[in-house]
């Protein structure tokens, strides 16, 4: 007989399991739902627009919270609050997947 912390944890690996898998994105999807991002953040992620930040080599997670607060409003952008407000979690997720698929070098100056 298991105790009930042993079915409580294991339930709840497979919870997590499972949400990983579903907020894995598509970045080949994401880069054809880009065209609004671009905008700001460029089609490779390095912003074209002062205030925006680069987004390239970001982690999926990183970005897919970062969205879902400005959605929420908790985070606060005019621009981005319309951007991405009619984006579904499925947008999101290839757009995180996308955005930190992208490599980023960097040179130290000799």
């Amino acid at each position: 007989r298991f105790p009930l912390r042993f079915l409580f944890i294991a339930f709840a690996s497979l919870l997590a399991t499972q949400s990983v898998a579903m907020a894995a994105g598509d970045a080949a999807a994401g880069k054809k739902k880009i065209i609004k991002c671009q905008v700001c953040h460029g089609v490779d992620g390095v912003s074209k627009n002062p205030e925006a930040p680069n987004i390239s080599g970001q982690s999926e997670k990183y970005i897919i919270k970062s969205i879902k607060a400005f959605q929420s409003g908790e985070r606060k952008n005019e621009q981005m609050s319309v951007v991405v407000k009619t984006l579904s979690d499925e947008d999101i997720a290839n757009l995180a997947a996308w955005y930190s698929s992208i490599k980023v070098t960097v040179e130290v100056p000799k």
